[in-house]
């Protein structure tokens, strides 16, 4: 049954995949409303990735997680895939900026750590009510966007000197 899961969600095509996420077509009225409710309403930090920008996350998945899921453990494979999101990030802003930025990447590197501590099985608060659910996962954005702060400050300290 797993299986047979596994070789039909990798052959969503991109707008089934964002209709299966958002629960309505690309594009239409809702599509953000319903992304970011059932993103702040995912019952675990792992589960909020799940609807958190589909089109990305498709792209994401297709490309780098699964060919690296090959050869690596899945866990390892959904890090290195956070990984390489932040360091996107970190491209755009250093060409718009012009100058070396290196903040995505750790902070995205964190929150894929929280997501995989925080799979369904060892940390779920399913059972919490949505407002509960929103909260908590607004929190460990942004905890995490914090705790990256302090460590950049502290870097930025520690080269200073």
């Amino acid at each position: 049954m797993f299986i047979i899961y596994m070789i039909k969600a990798f052959m969503l095509s991109l707008r089934q995949y964002v209709k299966t996420r958002n629960g309505v077509p690309m594009g239409a009225t809702h599509s953000l409303r319903n992304m970011l409710y059932r993103a702040f309403g995912a019952g675990s930090f792992a589960t909020f990735w799940h609807y958190w920008n589909p089109i990305w996350g498709y792209y994401l998945s297709r490309y780098i997680m699964r060919p690296l899921n090959i050869y690596l453990p899945k866990a390892l494979a959904v890090w290195i895939t956070f990984l390489f999101s932040g360091a996107l990030h970190d491209l755009a802003v250093s060409l718009i900026k012009w100058q070396l930025i290196v903040f995505f990447t750790p902070w995205f590197g964190l929150m894929g750590a929280l997501a995989l501590v925080s799979t369904p099985k060892r940390l779920s608060y399913t059972a919490a009510p949505w407002l509960v659910r929103a909260t908590t996962n607004a929190l460990l954005l942004g905890v995490s966007l914090m705790v990256t702060f302090a460590l950049e400050n502290l870097l930025a300290q520690h080269w200073a000197v």
